[in-house]
């Protein structure tokens, strides 16, 4: 059977956004499951906040290590361990509080403590998937590359809510992690299956694939021991603000992850069902800004270099978001406080196809870890957030909570104008 000259890298590109899909329906199930769990285990929203805190401190710290372990082991290997690591954790979610361990506190402290571990497990998807990109994909691809997997994210948030919401009221909060967890089962068979490291050593893989995914890029294979250091990262400026404004872009986003879901419900008075429909539509919304705007940095990027391709997409998409965010926050009618909410989380995610792409373009050999060091910081920023929007609500209210996301919006699009993106970290080394 003759083979598609494209089939391949793409199809790898379509399972790292099974794994972002995924990792989102692990992630984001506990935040439609807590409209049951809090009165269960007499939980209140600021320990509920702590519990999604928990999630984003493991993600987080374990940002750096997950990319430099894809870089070294390669991303076959870390993937599958890291969906292997969702499924136990996830299991563990529904199967301990109120089951295995009791009490208020208890319960407390087990989610704390096992969101925690998720977040380690999932601190691999996107730095090991930006890894296996700057393998698999020729750089003239891979702003698109990488908002298709990042559209996996918008995808798997738009699929949560209505589905745990359905299966919440159809079999029970505990069956909802239950069916969670066989997902991410499913995700590590099928990459293990398929994926291979580099296309070289694909057994599908054509010559004429082979030579366009490697011409005109650096070699891309997992690093060897003896290498210039991932450390020297730290000390490139472009990267730093890159990470930065990454900040910024997750404390807006997490806004939407853990808490859209409770302010539908409590604030705008949909119902349970309803809630879980409405919650989705912002991250369909985002399914397809994301992809555009990873269409579109590409196409500027060919056309007038990445430095300015990448900025104009990063500070058109953080405007609007901020705009849009402003501007719903103080609406009335509820379903144009969705609208404009789903244009600015959808405005936000129109931005990450520019920093994926600019963050492995000025890591060199190191996409892995540099990758890391954005992700983290952009989980720092949902770690700000989950824990201060309901601190913020409590004193000010929600209008208040959502104009700071509006506010740190619109720093982040102005950071990408210090952002040299066309200029590789080997490059400022050479030049001192």
């Amino acid at each position: 059977m003759k083979k598609s000259i494209n089939s391949v890298r793409w199809n790898i590109v379509a399972l790292l956004a099974g794994f972002s899909f995924v990792s989102y329906v692990e992630r984001m199930n506990i935040s439609v499951a807590a409209k049951f769990m809090m009165p269960a285990f007499s939980l209140t929203q600021v320990q509920m906040g702590q519990v999604f805190s928990s999630f984003l401190l493991g993600y987080a710290l374990f940002q750096v290590p997950a990319g430099y372990l894809g870089d070294r082991y390669g991303p076959r290997l870390i993937l599958t361990a890291a969906a292997l690591t969702w499924a136990v954790t996830t299991l563990l979610t529904g199967l301990l509080p109120g089951l295995v361990v009791g009490g208020t506190l208890g319960v407390l402290l087990t989610l704390v403590v096992v969101r925690f571990l998720l977040g380690v497990g999932e601190a691999a998807t996107y730095p090991v998937a930006a890894r296996a990109i700057a393998s698999w994909i020729p750089a003239t691809e891979w702003a698109f590359s990488n908002a298709i997997v990042v559209a996996g994210l918008s995808a798997g948030s738009a699929v949560t809510p209505p589905l745990i919401s359905w299966l919440m009221i159809s079999v029970g909060w505990r069956a909802s992690f239950y069916v969670s967890s066989v997902l991410a089962l499913m995700v590590a068979i099928c990459w293990m299956q398929y994926s291979t490291d580099h296309p070289r050593k694909h057994p599908r893989i054509s010559q004429r694939e082979l030579s366009l995914i490697l011409s005109g890029q650096p070699d891309q294979s997992p690093i060897p021991a003896k290498s210039p250091s991932w450390v020297n990262l730290l000390r490139d400026r472009n990267l730093l603000l890159i990470s930065l404004s990454y900040f910024f872009d997750g404390y807006v986003l997490y806004i939407f992850v853990f808490w859209l879901y409770t302010y539908l419900v409590d604030v705008r008075g949909f119902s349970i069902l309803g809630g879980g429909i409405f919650a989705s539509l912002p991250f369909i919304v985002s399914s397809v800004l994301t992809v555009t705007g990873g269409v579109l940095c590409d196409w500027l990027s060919a056309r007038v270099g990445r430095r300015w391709g990448c900025r104009a997409i990063a500070i058109t998409g953080f405007s609007l978001s901020a705009i849009f965010l402003f501007l719903s926050a103080g609406v009335r009618n509820p379903y144009t406080a969705i609208a404009g909410l789903a244009l600015s989380v959808g405005f936000v995610q129109f931005t990450e196809g520019a920093f994926w792409s600019a963050a492995i373009s000025v890591s060199g050999v190191h996409a892995g870890a540099a990758t890391g060091i954005m992700n983290m910081l952009g989980n720092l920023g949902g770690v700000a957030s989950t824990a201060m929007v309901p601190i913020l609500v409590k004193h000010f209210g929600w209008i208040f909570a959502l104009g700071s996301g509006s506010a740190l919006a619109a720093i982040g699009g102005m950071l990408w104008l210090g952002i040299q993106a066309d200029r590789p970290l080997e490059l400022a080394e050479k030049r001192g």
